[in-house]
Formats: C-alpha cells, structure tokens, sequence
C-alpha cells in the first residue's frame, strides 16, 4: 500500500493524474489540516504533530507499513514521518523536495508568489504566474495546467490552514537526522524546478545512506504530474527493484 501528500496547500486529488499509472496498486491520498476535506486547527501543527496524525490514519486505515510518498512540502512531511514512526514506513519516494531550513533556496520570484495562497483561488492568476513559479513543461505548455487549476480552485486551502503550513516548513529541519533513516529512499528531483532547486534533492540523496537520485532532465516542479506516466513507471521499478542504480538520468518526453 502507497500513501501520498501533496505540496502546500494541495489536495491529495491533484495526485489522480499520477494514481491512475499505479492502478494495480492500492493507493491512499489525504489532505493536511486546514486543507480540501481537513479542517483547519485552533492553533499551528508542528511537523511533528502532522506526523503523528499520519501514522493515526495509517493505524487506522488497518496498515502496520506502507510505502509512502510525498511533493514539496509533502516530502518534508514524509522525512518526518519516516523519522519519527520508522517502523511504518517500508520505502519513502521523496519527490521535488529538500531538508527544510538548511535547504538551498529556490528562485526568488517563484519563492515569493509561494509564500500566498492566492494561486488557489484564482485560476487566471495561476495560469500567469504558473511559468516563473513550476518551470519544466509548464514553462513552455501552459495547457497542461488546466485540469490542475480546475482542481485547486475546486478546494482550495483555508488561508489560516496555508499559514500554518507556511509556519511548519520554517521550523523543520531534516538534515541532522538524515544520516538515521533506515528506510530504501528514493528521491526524484527536476533539473528545471525554481522552488526546490536540484542541488536539494542531491543533498538528500548524499545524505541519505540507501537512498537513490533520479533526476529528470527538464522537470519542472510538478513533473510528477506533467509526466505521470513516466514517473509513475519510475516510481514502481524502485518498489519492485529497488532502482540498485543511484543515478539516473531522465530525459524530457518528446
């Protein structure tokens, strides 16, 4: 079984595109507090606590371990559920992601529209700000982005819930507990994606000691879904091999 979060603000629906390639396989998606169907809470959630929520739905779900995967923001929660509840977590597939406060900053224009959740509720405004904020694919097909808008205006994120998960991501940090993850690691990492820059994924990836870097040649950051198809190939060769090869070079579809 899979489990998957999304970047910040996002729904676990914006995964569909990508789930659909891994039919065969029991997924889950979910939404953090304050996001889609989560209600937002009275007070901000540490990583910590959004950790333990995890393993809660997990346990409840009826699974001991699961494989789990997580975007952006989602990925540092995934680093924190790895940490925190080793024992349930079988593989981590760590996707455009980075260790939190020690990270290489991304670029300073996609970094700034980040930090507003108006992108949710304004397709238009997503559209104009989608090429300097993703890069990759969208930069030059900015069609791609259509179904997705539709699906983040349809639930968008409370702005208090946005926050919060603003306030979480600046007070994580992976980096001096990174060496300590048991786990088989898989990070997948864009060479074109402006908010997580690829030095990030492989700084994960080096720290890490069974992890293996796949970068994509041309990934913007949401290639998970730009390329699902191939990403989702991707991510079940490392479920069911291991990807023994620790770099692979992906080249952009044609």
């Amino acid at each position: 079984m899979r489990a998957r979060k999304s970047g910040i603000g996002a729904t676990g629906d914006l995964f569909g595109p990508f789930r659909q390639h891994l039919a065969d396989r029991e997924t889950i998606a979910f939404d953090a507090p304050g996001v889609g169907g989560s209600p937002t809470p009275v007070l901000p959630y540490s990583m910590r606590k959004m950790a333990a929520i995890v393993a809660g739905l997990i346990d409840e779900l009826g699974h001991d371990q699961v494989d789990l995967l997580g975007l952006s923001w989602g990925g540092a929660l995934a680093q924190e559920v790895a940490h925190r509840h080793p024992e349930m977590v079988h593989r981590l597939i760590l996707t455009a992601t980075m260790p939190g406060v020690t990270s290489i900053p991304g670029r300073p224009a996609a970094m700034g529209i980040l930090m507003s959740p108006v992108r949710y509720y304004s397709p238009e405004y997503l559209r104009r700000v989608a090429p300097t904020l993703y890069g990759g694919a969208i930069r030059d097909r900015p069609e791609l982005l259509d179904e997705h808008a539709k699906q983040r205006a349809a639930r968008p994120p409370t702005g208090l819930g946005y926050l919060y998960q603003l306030s979480a991501i600046q007070r994580f940090a992976s980096l001096p507990w990174l060496h300590t993850l048991p786990q088989r690691i898989l990070v997948l990492a864009g060479d074109e994606d402006p908010i997580v820059r690829l030095a990030n994924g492989r700084l994960l990836a080096n720290r890490i000691p069974d992890a293996r870097l796949h970068v994509v040649e041309g990934g913007g950051h949401l290639f998970l879904f730009t390329r699902g198809k191939e990403m989702a190939a991707v991510v079940a060769d490392f479920l069911d091999t291991g990807a023994s090869k620790a770099f692979r070079q992906l080249r952009p579809a044609l």
